[in-house]
């Protein structure tokens, strides 16, 4: 049975990338703390209606570390936590320091993300991201320090005019910081965001896949295991909530504009703070929409996740020799083999539900 998961939206951010389409803003931070109490007062009444006991938090934004890191930890209580929950925190490396993470440990955080992108100056600089690449391994050293052991690194491949030499960069030192996860992920170009402004900056498929190739073979020759497309770890340190998404599992979205999903419903909350702070004052829904998925869909959606994941799906729902060398056997399921995970898109749209 899947694990119970909570997602907490923190949308404030300091700086917005140029690839960056989600709900964050970076002249909001007077609601900063309104905006906590609010999603405190929405949990508290979440679960006086009945929230399941908590087995994975994640807190993602925009930036968690934007805010002081006792609201983290208040939010943390808040919680009807399992006796054994994953609680991860995204961490922006210029915020990082020792204090607080050993304010993020003692509430319970055990698992921590750090939005790196890149380890070569010039290409943050092309991302249109500000963190000083030093600041990666003082904030890996301070998470270690406070018994923070479960690391995400997250990276992303495709800058133009990023070299093949300047991605392996990256890949050397991440791998050097001996971290226990890593998110691998090809830059993507998302209406609205600058980058969609300026075609000369879009990524090339063959230069990305190029680059997710280098990185598979120096992730698994440095004993990490893939286990979704864009997602390696040392054993045992799967990212416990990615894979409550990933099978189709509950959870529950806290904050604007987080998603929520429970026996095939899923629904978004209000998109910005202070609509999300006057719904939670008012004692109003905090819902914007939702849809309902029928059997079919959700049967359908089940395959295409885990085809993207090292699970794999069932022998039969996928023609063996139509596919040769993008999927293989393990037992009696299929599963993508790097070439096929390249092409992903491609083999799920192949899949035939029985």
């Amino acid at each position: 049975m899947s694990e119970f998961g909570v997602y907490v939206h923190i949308p404030f951010c300091r700086h917005r990338c140029d690839y960056c389409a989600f709900a964050t803003w970076t002249d909001k931070d007077d609601l900063i703390a309104e905006y906590v109490e609010a999603v405190c007062s929405d949990i508290a009444r979440t679960r006086s209606q009945g929230l399941p006991t908590v087995d994975t938090v994640f807190f993602g934004g925009g930036t968690p570390t934007r805010i002081a890191p006792h609201f983290i930890a208040d939010i943390v209580r808040a919680l009807p936590l399992s006796h054994n929950p994953e609680i991860t925190v995204e961490c922006n490396p210029d915020d990082v320091n020792l204090e607080m993470m050993e304010i993020f440990a003692e509430a319970g955080v055990n698992r921590v993300s750090f939005g790196v992108q890149s380890m070569v100056p010039r290409v943050l600089e092309i991302l249109g991201r500000t963190h000083n690449p030093e600041n990666v391994r003082t904030g890996v050293e301070a998470a270690r320090h406070a018994g923070i052991s479960s690391i995400n690194l997250d990276v992303m491949y495709g800058a133009a005019t990023e070299t093949v030499d300047e991605w392996r960069t990256t890949v050397e030192h991440i791998i050097a910081l001996g971290v226990t996860h890593i998110s691998a992920y090809g830059l993507t170009v998302e209406a609205g965001t600058p980058l969609a402004l300026d075609p000369s900056r879009y990524p090339d498929d063959d230069d990305q896949a190029d680059k997710y190739m280098l990185t598979d073979q120096m992730l698994m020759s440095a004993g990490f295991e893939n286990y979704e497309i864009s997602n390696w770890s040392q054993p045992g340190h799967q990212c416990r909530h990615n894979k409550v998404y990933w099978s189709q599992g509950n959870y529950q979205g806290f904050g604007c504009a987080a998603h929520s999903h429970a026996d095939g419903r899923r629904w978004w909350n209000v998109r910005t703070p202070e609509r999300y702070i006057s719904c939670v004052r008012n004692g109003e829904s905090v819902e914007a929409a939702d849809e309902v998925l029928d059997d079919e869909t959700r049967a359908r959606e089940a395959l295409e996740l885990a085809l993207r994941t090292a699970d794999g799906v069932p022998v039969g729902v996928l023609d063996e020799e139509e596919l040769a060398g993008l999927i293989q056997r393990r037992g009696d399921q299929l599963v993508l083999t790097p070439q096929g995970r390249l092409l992903a898109n491609e083999v799920i749209l192949r899949l035939r539900p029985r």
